[in-house]
């Protein structure tokens, strides 16, 4: 019997995990980890040094230079001067405490609700004490700290990890199952070449899966950190090229590009500049001869769906049919009121096909698009890949929003007829120093300016001392026959733990918390505060909509908002994309110092697209300075390319990758290491790497890069599943 592959090994359920069962499984898939590669991709969101130890005397002089009365987060090795002493100060409150010292003075601590340590501290017995100290009337004290029994001569863990939780899990549960699964997958995951492991001074695989867990020391936790970000990073842009790198496959679709003339006569505006270059290169490509592979690439707004209505046009003037994809109902219904009408005028069928189209209408479709005795334009969601779609004639396939689909979503639609020419579209503007890993091996078309007639939308920063008038303004627009969005950064509110309870309370080390003193801020969340405005506003419609809910209950909500049934709809950052209400006048963003700067730039985008004046107001009571600067780059510039530089410059490449869903695919946690990534050299290094292996071996059949092809296959079947 032959021992089990490391993609085996990975694909296998967390029960398949020494001391995993039934009931911690299923609290495991409460955050998305259902098998051993999601458990160890489950990466600590932070981490608690206890490496450097302080006398009493030490931290009582930190403490004196602190304007809180509390020391730093730190680590003392002291003794139990005299056993502890259990005392309910109330009915279902017990205090236990104890008195402790070293060489150079004493602590008192304190324990609420944990009788249970009177047993394990004995009077002379020695402990590592873990936690922020404080003065009460010139004592020391310490409540509820860590604590470990200390030895001479062994060593305790320096950097301990801090994972989130939810019900059924601990911070002791999730170690000991990161520990069993990396005791399972051994030394077995490294998969690049020595060589680029040497040139790029990168450490291996295995080293940086038990340090990113199990920090040996804040170095190791660094070189971990960067090797995994690089993984991520690699991988995706490889798969990304690797599945959609077809520049040099001969085309059986060669499409001249037709006379305009009747396409722009049929249009009710002029094109921009920007637009007739996109159009024209993407006729260059559909008439090389060559298989054509771009991608769309422009800020809300900026017409890319023209564009990409021009490119069908062209297919279906030679008599190929085309079909585009979006990744929700909603959005596929406005792209078919849009251009069917359009091509009606033109003289071409358009039909609509999603998951709710009917037994019967879908048969007619399938029939249509099956005939081939005149081209057609297909627009719809998934339903597009499903089996019993077959084109007899498909000549381009358009994807809209191409980081809502995984790798494998992107490449079933064109791969329904060979030789298809592929054009995917995004809203996202990423700097070029990032196409690469965004866009894999695609051409790039940018659209990187707004028709004529859109109004600039006037962009303000408040805090919460301007909430009556805010509340006001919101009963004004609705007044005046407008609709709001208030965008909300959690989707519920999360249980505060009690004072102490709380590891990351202490956490003096932060993997993905970009928020340095803006954690402690109250966060909003859609459903309670929807509930609250329905209280204050009184004459207003408030609904909500966010990620959790079905498709169909989402889709249902976006389509009341869009018919002008709802005057206030509360949301997550699911309205991001692929809604386009002309009548919605207001966004306000709760909690603004939660998002980054790109991901404010696409909220925005969704206000100012009717003909009425539209406003943008960021609701912030940050005092951090990075958080201020944000949210003023913002008010000053309306330009997606230029936010994105700034960005990247503020906040590293992590925060506009990893917002926009470029390295987050179906099966991964959410707790993606690009999110922590804060310097571009990781990715310049990807740059280099991805470059020369395309350009060596662009298929990856070498036997030095089978590691990389395994697992460039591995993520192509995680991605297979929607994005979000």
């Amino acid at each position: 019997m032959t021992n089990p592959s490391y993609a085996d090994i990975l694909s296998k359920p967390t029960t398949a995990v020494k001391g995993v069962g039934p009931a911690r499984a299923a609290a495991f898939a409460r955050v998305g980890v259902a098998t051993v590669g999601d458990l160890l991709r489950f990466y600590p969101r932070a981490y608690q040094n206890r490496e450097h130890v302080r006398t009493l005397a030490e931290i009582r002089d930190n403490i004196a230079m602190s304007e809180d009365g509390k020391s730093f987060p730190c680590s003392s090795i002291l003794t139990v001067a005299a056993e502890p002493m259990n005392r309910m100060i109330r009915r279902g409150m017990t205090l236990t405490k104890l008195r402790m010292f070293d060489e150079t003075g004493r602590v008192e601590v304190t324990f609420f609700n944990q009788p249970y340590v009177k047993d394990n501290f004995r009077t002379g017995a020695t402990f590592r004490i873990w936690g922020r100290f404080a003065l009460e009337k010139s004592r020391l004290t310490i409540t509820s700290p860590v604590w470990e029994p200390f030895v001479e001569g062994r060593e305790l863990p320096p950097i301990i990890p801090v994972y989130p939780l939810t019900r059924g899990l601990t911070q002791k549960s999730v170690a000991q199952s990161v520990s069993a699964a990396l005791a399972m997958t051994g030394t077995g995951g490294e998969y690049l070449p020595e060589k680029i492991l040497s040139r790029l001074s990168l450490p291996t695989h295995t080293y940086a899966l038990e340090n990113i867990h199990f920090p040996e020391s804040l170095e190791a936790l660094e070189a971990a950190k960067n090797r995994l970000s690089f993984d991520e990073l690699f991988l995706t842009s490889l798969s990304l090229s690797v599945s959609g790198g077809r520049r040099n496959e001969r085309s059986t679709s060669v499409i001249p590009t037709p006379d305009t003339a009747p396409f722009t006569r049929a249009i009710p505006f002029s094109l921009t500049a920007s637009q007739k270059r996109a159009i024209a290169e993407i006729g260059a490509d559909l008439a090389s001869g060559k298989v054509m592979n771009r991608i769309l690439v422009g800020d809300v707004g900026s017409g890319k769906t023209v564009v990409a209505a021009a490119a069908a046009y062209f297919a279906m003037k030679s008599g190929y049919s085309a079909a585009l994809m979006a990744p929700t109902e909603i959005l596929a219904t406005q792209h078919f009121a849009d251009l069917s009408a359009l091509f009606e005028k033109l003289g071409y069928k358009c039909y609509l096909l999603t998951g709710s189209t009917g037994a019967a209408r879908r048969r007619e479709i399938s029939a249509a698009i099956a005939d081939g005795s005149e081209p057609v334009f297909l627009i719809g969601t998934h339903a597009l890949i499903s089996p019993d779609v077959t084109f007899a004639r498909l000549g381009l396939a358009i994807i809209d929003e191409q980081h809502r689909f995984g790798v494998m979503q992107r490449a079933a639609l064109a791969e329904k007829t060979e030789g298809v020419h592929t054009l995917v579209m995004s809203a996202t503007p990423i700097p070029r120093t990032l196409s690469l890993i965004a866009y894999g091996n695609l051409d790039v078309s940018r659209l990187d300016e707004l028709p004529s007639g859109r109004q600039p939308v006037d962009t303000f920063a408040v805090d919460e001392s301007y909430r009556k008038r805010l509340n006001a303004f919101i009963e004004k627009q609705v007044g005046e026959g407008h609709q709001v969005y208030v965008v909300c950064p959690a989707v519920e509110e999360a249980p505060v733990p009690e004072k102490g309870d709380d590891p990351l309370e202490m956490a003096d080390i932060e993997l993905f918390d970009l928020l340095g003193p803006d954690r402690e801020l109250p966060m909003k969340s859609a459903v309670e505060y929807s509930k609250q405005l329905k209280n204050e506003l009184k004459d207003c419609r408030v609904s909500f909509v966010h990620g959790r809910m079905k498709p169909s209950e989402k889709d249902a909500v976006m389509s009341a908002f869009s018919r002008g049934e709802i005057d206030v709809l509360v949301s997550t950052t699911v309205i991001e994309v692929g809604v386009n209400v002309p009548n919605a006048t207001l966004m306000i963003v709760e909690n603004a110092e939660r998002f980054g700067l790109s991901q404010l730039h696409q909220l925005r985008g969704r206000v100012g697209r009717g003909s009425a004046k539209s406003y943008f107001v960021m609701v912030s009571d940050s005092k951090g300075e990075k958080a201020k600067d944000r949210i003023e780059t913002l008010k000053r510039s309306r330009d997606g390319y230029k936010i994105a530089e700034a960005d990247l410059r503020q906040r590293g490449p992590g925060d506009i990758l990893s917002e926009n869903s470029v390295v987050r695919q179906h099966g991964q946690s959410t707790l993606s290491l690009i999110r922590a990534l804060s310097n571009s050299a990781i990715t310049d290094k990807v740059t280099e790497c991805v470059t020369r292996i395309l350009e060596d071996d662009p298929t990856l059949d070498r036997e030095e890069n089978a590691g990389i092809k395994e697992r460039v296959a591995e993520l192509a079947r995680r991605s297979s599943g929607t994005v979000n």
